[in-house]
């Protein structure tokens, strides 16, 4: 038997290497696994142009995923860099790479990360509109911005950020109640503007069934953009941005009749007390569809510390529905990340993953504190080291500081309470002072 989409395999009782992967790395049974996907709660992106991709499952009943942004810019050319920062990311455990490059030959770079990385793929066409067409954006044409959506299709990428929500209807209510920030998605600002200077409805929203059909052929998942997320504190949970996730909820619906995989995505700045209440918006409204979110920042005064910010509410959304996190870097706001920058970002995202998987109680998830745990009643150092989720940081804090006892550490020495518990418990005399 035939099938065109991982959605449709799982719903004619296919089973895919791709599934089997997957339910071996979630320690899920392969018919639980097609059961969420059949009913789009559970997605594997995974372009059929894409042969060297390491499969990995999205959905709120998986373990957290960790998506990586990133590419070329008209102030940051080197390809090469980027190349470095997307195999960093890899081997420090982030499953998605988003190329979000708008500059120079963008698709060289694109084709070079479908033909070597193993990681999701995921781009956003519209960046990529503007760069290839070198023209004015007013006039570039409905037909044009669909043509690259089937490019990006034929490069092998995996998933795409569609802004397709924010529609005459959408704009017209955004520009009625006023924000502080206007839009800050680069994507829905730029497809805003064409829409104000052409007077056309959006073409991603219009020819919306066109690109499902790319979307099939490929198997690519379609990422309903939320050009409308709420870039501050005062915007979040506004009218624009409720209205735009109604209408992506209606498109994921138009989405699964044509079996395409989908995933929809959210806020954006957001106070801490309104997260969990637009999870369970998002759920209801998608009908579970994979949430993925950017971050939210919980805060709007710090900067150099986004990832902090990020982290906090990636944590709190991930343990009421979000699926996946796109991380954020202390560069945000501020400038494009480096490559230490993106470690620190790579790392405050699995940690907030991480504490949501725990929270939520994913199989598995607490083994691995469980194990750090044993090691530290242990004193063993190296064990320690191994399973930290940055070993190379935590090998340099010791070593930076060295104790004169090798089983304590410079803060406690012979004070520390696991050492002096261990021996009483075992018999000993502890003399702290004389040792």
């Amino acid at each position: 038997m035939e099938y065109t989409t991982q959605m449709d395999a799982a719903r004619k009782g296919i089973v895919t290497k791709e599934m089997e992967v997957v339910a071996k790395k979630e320690q899920m049974s392969l018919k639980e696994l097609m059961d969420y996907m059949a009913k789009g709660q559970i997605i594997i992106p995974c372009n059929k142009r894409h042969t060297c991709i390491q499969p990995n499952g999205i959905g709120s009943m998986l373990k957290t995923k960790i998506n990586v942004n990133l590419g070329i810019s008209r102030d940051w050319k080197d390809m090469d860099m980027e190349i470095a920062k997307v195999n960093n990311a890899v081997t420090m455990g982030a499953e998605s790479i988003m190329d979000l490059s708008s500059y120079g030959d963008t698709r060289a770079f694109r084709k070079r990360l479908t033909q070597e990385c193993p990681a999701i793929i995921g781009t956003v066409p519209i960046y990529d509109a503007v760069v290839y067409y070198h023209k004015p954006l007013k006039e570039i044409t409905s037909q044009e911005w669909i043509d690259i959506v089937k490019m990006h299709a034929e490069d092998g990428v995996d998933f795409m950020t569609i802004h397709c929500g924010i529609n005459k209807e959408t704009a017209g209510r955004f520009k009625r109640n006023k924000r502080l920030t206007n839009i800050v998605s680069r994507g829905g600002s730029i497809i805003f503007a064409w829409m104000e200077m052409t007077g056309q409805e959006n073409p991603f929203f219009e020819h919306y069934d066109e690109i499902l059909d790319i979307c099939q052929e490929y198997d690519i998942t379609m990422s309903l953009g939320d050009a409308c997320r709420p870039g501050c504190l005062k915007d979040a949970s506004d009218i624009s941005q409720i209205e735009e996730l109604i209408t992506l909820g209606e498109l994921t619906k138009r989405a699964w009749e044509k079996n395409v995989q989908v995933m929809v995505e959210g806020p954006g700045h957001m106070p801490l007390n309104q997260i969990a209440a637009n999870m369970e918006i998002q759920k209801t409204l998608c009908q579970g569809a994979p949430f993925y979110v950017l971050g939210p920042l919980v805060t709007d005064v710090a900067p150099g510390y986004d990832h902090i910010t990020a982290a906090i509410g990636g944590a709190i959304a991930a343990t009421y529905g979000a699926s996946f996190l796109c991380y954020v870097t202390p560069a945000e706001h501020l400038r494009l990340p480096n490559l230490d920058d993106v470690k620190e970002g790579i790392i405050a995202s699995r940690i907030a993953a991480h504490a949501a998987d725990i929270a939520k109680g994913i199989k598995g998830a607490r083994d691995w504190d469980d194990q750090m745990s044993t090691a530290r009643k242990k004193l063993d150092w190296e064990e320690m080291f191994n399973l930290c989720m940055d070993p190379e940081k935590a090998r340099r804090y010791r070593s930076e500081a060295k104790p004169e006892k090798e089983d304590t550490c410079s803060m406690c020495g012979n004070f520390c309470a696991v050492k002096n518990m261990n021996r009483i418990l075992d018999g000993e005399i502890v003399n702290i002072y004389d040792e």
